[in-house]
């Protein structure tokens, strides 16, 4: 080796030579980009090429500026109170910016850089220049954002001045407090800089995602972000970005699209190539690209498919960056770490948060976390203004940088109009532990300073702002000594959004999933309005419809993929086990109040046993809005891969009504015992049910037995009546003997058998009864599953004893 290759390596390593133990090195992201283009790019990952400073090459830097000393009595000034970290991390910054680079050190990392452009075919090559600390993404700490990168370095000028910006970014007031916050020795930290051919994402897009559920730790998912140009703005939180979700055990099937939620964000703005002067810019997006995903389903698999292999190689979940490269379509990764906070969560024990009484909602984003707290506002728009928040306040503003971590460490909560779940905002509350609310797009014009709020991330996905203080209750809940049972409980569950939150609970499946819930909430148009817009007689709800559906040419299409994809999500938190779906049980007064519901449902005076459930499937009045509910269910079994997924018809009151619609469902695809294994059960609600309970076994593979209905018209009393709430009694005698019979039918024809109603969450004696009758399974509300877990234990045990 001459003395020149000699020198290089002592200042510079090609990343192709670095493997993840070179952290003392070269810092934690270049170290592992090496590990990436060494061990992975053999299985198809595309990882740009590059080359890092060595830790060597700082301390070096500082010694031949002589300012190690000068650096640490700085330091010392501050810890004791006679400067403070403004003028010191001013201070320490001003030692490197004014520094001069040693002639070989500088000659390594151009020569190295001239190698590159030569390598790339392109003089003066466009570089991203990223600062990589030697003690950064250690298991408890992220230093997300803590040191600066530049994009769109060209010319070897260019670049030796921005690796000694990113050294002086060592000394960023964020960083220092930071560090000294986590104990770490300021003078024992080097800083290396990644050099890294730039992807042009400035013509095409890029983001971030993470191999596991940034909120609920759920590690069978891959969150994606995605906006157009570089990938800073996803970063910082300057953009909503698009939000994918892609389920990973199913990505192993090329057969298959596990794409469990696409939400298109608002990328109201895009960063791209600047000049010499100002190398990267911001500028309005098109209104075709806000309209637009950014990536295609293909490409989101793609990407899906490589998070698994990237957490895999690295056996823990990761936070990966990526590029698409707009001139090319090539999908890169450009960056890739150890999560930091979810997966270190205790398995098995989680704290759940409940709000009380609450006002009116104010405004909504992203929930980041699921805690929930009450305060008084402190609203912020500039970092000039930091000095200005009041401890203990909830921070509102427009978006965070790194430089706002002082703060929000001592914020009660924090609300943003711009960010995405991989925003840094997101990440550092994490860390923190503070609950925020993300990308309303409007906080700082809707609240202001001295506000009393409240904030609850208790609700699933979606963020509240409340108005006024709320009584805020938490349960810590531990599920890691819970027994098996035999008699399975199962999850009643219908918000999508909320589904992760319960993956750590053991139970046995969803025994019922309420497809209204997703449709109300989701998709909250009439499918029958869909089916016949046209024929929609009132102009504002002919424009709020094309406003929801903007972006499908068939509006159908809006009803099957919405649905197809809340139901995903469902199914998804409990996959393999099963997740029984009960297809649209709506009364006619509540399609009625669906957009556009009006002028296709028929006025009635008792909707509850009225035109609902299985009546309606066959009927022309809404056969057609039907179809869609069948046609979401194949794409969710067939497309999407979630054969778990079980149908379930509800207040089904004949025989031949039952043969009425199994005929339906096979027209559209749906055959009970096909190839794949489709399952079909009836809700048992109606006496009827009971009492041809052995013809209903001829039909149908299961039996849900729906405790309120049947006890209501077991008991003629309306479950509503305030007058006869003493008379509903799902423990009265005559219901207890409708449920035990129909279990005895449904186990004689081996039949499974379930109940999904709130009296085993209540009652502790009807859980006993219902294990002593032979029930297969109890379906609850999560909050109360430990409970009636419990509940099954006892009864097992006794009845053993």
């Amino acid at each position: 080796m001459n003395d020149l290759n000699s020198s290089r390596l002592k200042f510079v390593r090609n990343f192709k030579t670095l493997v993840r133990e070179d952290v003392a090195l070269v810092g934690g992201k270049n170290s592992s980009l090496g590990e990436m283009i060494g061990a992975l790019t053999a299985k198809g990952i595309l990882v740009p090429p590059g080359f890092s400073t060595t830790a060597d090459c700082y301390w070096y830097y500082v010694d031949s500026n002589n300012i190690r000393q000068k650096m640490n009595t700085l330091i010392l000034d501050w810890q004791s109170g006679k400067a403070t970290l403004a003028e010191t991390g001013q201070a320490c910054r001003n030692l490197f910016l004014r520094g001069d680079w040693p002639a070989d050190a500088a000659e390594a990392i151009t020569g190295s850089y001239m190698d590159l452009s030569k390598e790339a075919g392109i003089e003066n090559l466009s570089v991203a220049v990223r600062s990589s600390a030697t003690a950064e993404d250690l298991p408890d700490a992220s230093f997300a954002g803590q040191q600066e990168t530049f994009l769109n370095i060209s010319g070897a000028d260019a670049l030796l001045n921005a690796c000694r910006r990113c050294y002086a970014s060592l000394f960023t007031d964020r960083a220092i407090s930071y560090r000294q916050t986590r104990g770490y020795d300021h003078m024992k930290i080097a800083l290396a800089v990644g050099v890294q051919r730039m992807v042009r994402s400035d013509v095409g897009g890029s983001g971030v995602m993470f191999s596991i559920d940034t909120e609920s730790g759920f590690d069978k998912v891959v969150l994606i972000n995605a906006a157009w140009g570089l990938g800073e703005n996803v970063v910082q939180g300057a953009v909503n970005p698009d939000e994918y979700q892609v389920f990973k055990p199913l990505l192993a099937d090329a057969m298959t699209v596990p794409i469990i939620q696409k939400k298109l964000g608002e990328k109201d703005v895009k960063m791209i190539y600047g000049d010499e002067y100002m190398p990267t810019r911001n500028v309005p997006t098109s209104r075709a690209e806000r309209a637009s995903f950014v990536l295609d389903d293909q490409e989101i698999l793609h990407l899906g498919r490589w998070a698994c292999i990237i957490e895999e190689h690295y056996k823990c979940p990761m936070d990966i960056e990526w590029a698409k490269d707009g001139t090319t379509g090539q999908l890169f990764i450009v960056q890739a770490r150890p999560e930091t906070v979810r997966s270190r969560r205790a398995a098995g024990i989680f704290k759940t948060f409940k709000v009380g009484k609450h006002g009116k909602v104010l405004t909504t984003g992203l929930s980041i976390g699921s805690a929930a707290v009450s305060g008084r506002l402190c609203l912020i728009e500039s970092a000039k203004d930091i000095a200005k928040f009041i401890d203990g306040s909830i921070l509102v503003t427009k978006t965070t940088d790194p430089d706002w971590v002082p703060i929000m460490k001592r914020a009660a909560g924090i609300i943003t109009d711009h960010g995405g779940r991989t925003s840094h905002a997101a990440i550092v509350s994490r860390e923190l532990g503070v609950p925020a609310v993300v990308g309303t797009s409007n906080a700082t014009f809707v609240l202001h300073s001295g506000q009393d709020v409240t904030v609850s991330c208790a609700e699933g996905d979606n963020g509240f702002v409340y108005d006024g203080l709320s009584e805020i209750t938490s349960e810590t809940v531990d599920v890691t000594h819970l027994p098996p049972t035999k008699t399975q409980v199962m999850l009643n569950l219908a918000n999508p959004a909320s589904a992760f939150r319960w993956w750590q609970l053991p139970a046995d499946g969803i025994g019922l999933a309420r497809m209204e819930f997703v449709v109300s909430n989701a998709i909250q148009v009439h499918p029958m309005a869909l089916v016949h817009f046209d024929k929609i007689k009132d102009t504002a709800t002919q424009e709020k419809i094309a406003k929801l559906t903007a972006g499908y040419a068939n509006k159908p299409d809006y009803f099957v993929e919405k649905l197809s994809r809340g139901l995903a999500t469902l199914c998804a938190a409990v996959y393999p086990k099963p997740a029984i779906i009960r297809m649209s049980d709506f009364k006619t007064n509540e399609y009625a109040g669906l957009i556009g519901g009006s002028q296709f449902e028929p006025t009635e005076e008792n909707p509850m046993i009225g035109f609902r459930g299985a009546s309606r499937y066959y009927s022309p009045l809404y056969r057609e809005g039907f179809d869609l509910e069948c046609k979401a269910i194949m794409r969710l079994r067939e497309d999407m891969g979630f054969d778990n997924a079980i149908v379930m018809i509800p207040f089904c009151r004949t025989i031949n009504e039952a043969k009425k619609v199994l005929h339906v469902m096979a027209e559209n695809g749906l055959v009970r015992g096909d190839e794949n294994g489709l399952q079909v059960y009836v809700m048992c609600e109606i006496p009827s049910n009971v009492i041809l309970a052995k013809e209903f076994t001829h039909h149908f593979d299961g039996f849900s037995i729906g405790s309120n209905d049947l006890t209501q018209l077991t008991l003629g009393v309306d479950r509503d009546s305030g007058e006869l709430s003493d008379l509903f009694d799902e423990q009265d005698e005559a219901v207890k003997w409708m449920i035990s019979r129909v279990i005895g039918e449904a186990r004689k024809a081996g039949r499974k058998i379930g109940l999904c109603g709130q009296a085993p969450s209540d009652h502790p004696k009807f859980a006993e009864f219902l294990v002593n009758a032979g029930i297969n399974s109890i379906s609850v509300s999560p909050d109360s599953f430990v409970e009636v877990k419990k509940f099954v234990v006892a009864a097992e045990r006794d009845a053993k004893s």
